[in-house]
C-alpha cells in the first residue's frame, strides 16, 4: 500500500511572517511579540524567520505597514472635506483593530510603501484643493495627532464608553457643588441623562476641518 502524500506545508515568505506577526500582535499585544512566539504560530524554527526578516525591528516596521494599508486613501481631485474626513475615520477604525499600532505609527520612522502611498494620496488631494505645501503639511499632521490621540484615549480609557453617567454618579460625593460647582453640575447634568459624556471623533474632526477650510480660503 502507497503511503499517504503529506500535505504540503505553505512555504514561508516575508509578507507570510508579517501576517502571522499582525495576527499575534492582535491576540497577545506588541509587547509579546518576539522573534520565538512568531515561529511557533508559523510552527517553524526562530531562526528560520531570519532568511525573510532581518530582525524584530524589521518586522515592527512591516506590520505598521499593513496597517497603514488597511486605511482609506483620500481620492486626488475630490472633495477635499470628504476624503478627509474619510480618511479619519477609517484610521480610527483600523487602529481600533489592531490596539498596539497606534503607538508604532507616533513613535516610529514610518517609511514602508503603504505609508508612502497613503502619504502622496493625502498631501496630494489637499494639494489639489488648494492647500499649499506648507498648509497641506500642517494640515495632515494636525488631523492625525488628532485622530491618533482621540484613538489612544479611547483604547486606554479606565471606563466603559457606555456607563458615564454611572462613573459620574460614583465619584459624585468627591467633587462637593460648593467647592467645584462646574465639575459638579457637568456630573449631574450626566447623571440627569441630558447628555451621555461619549466624546465622538466626528466632534473635533469637524471643528479641525472649519479652521484647514478657513484658512485654506484665507
Amino acid at each position: 500500500m502507497n503511503p499517504e502524500p503529506r500535505a504540503k506545508r505553505t512555504p514561508l515568505s516575508k509578507d507570510r511572517v508579517l501576517q502571522a506577526a499582525v495576527t499575534l500582535a492582535d491576540d497577545v499585544g506588541i509587547s509579546q511579540l518576539s522573534m520565538r512566539r512568531l515561529g511557533d504560530a508559523l510552527g517553524v524554527k526562530a531562526m528560520s524567520l531570519y532568511k525573510h526578516v532581518a530582525d524584530k525591528d524589521d518586522i515592527l516596521d512591516g506590520i505598521v505597514d499593513i496597517v497603514t494599508g488597511e486605511m482609506a486613501l483620500p481620492t486626488v481631485g475630490s472633495d477635499w472635506r470628504l476624503s478627509m474626513r474619510r480618511r479619519a475615520l477609517s484610521a480610527h477604525e483600523v487602529l481600533l483593530r489592531h490596539p498596539w499600532a497606534t503607538m508604532l505609527l507616533v513613535s516610529r520612522t514610518n517609511v514602508g510603501p503603504s505609508m508612502l502611498r497613503y502619504v502622496e494620496a493625502t498631501v496630494g488631494c489637499l494639494r489639489a484643493a488648494g492647500f499649499s505645501y506648507a498648509l497641506a503639511d500642517r494640515a495632515w499632521n494636525a488631523l492625525d495627532s488628532y485622530v491618533y490621540g482621540f484613538t489612544l484615549q479611547r483604547i486606554k480609557s479606565p471606563f466603559d464608553p457606555e456607563k458615564h453617567s454611572d462613573v459620574a454618579e460614583s465619584y459624585l460625593h468627591m467633587i462637593p457643588v460648593a467647592q467645584f460647582p462646574h465639575m459638579h453640575g457637568m456630573a449631574r447634568n450626566l447623571i440627569d441623562g441630558h447628555h451621555d459624556g461619549r466624546q465622538t471623533l466626528e466632534f473635533g474632526l469637524d471643528l479641525l476641518l472649519d479652521g484647514l477650510e478657513a484658512l485654506r480660503d484665507a
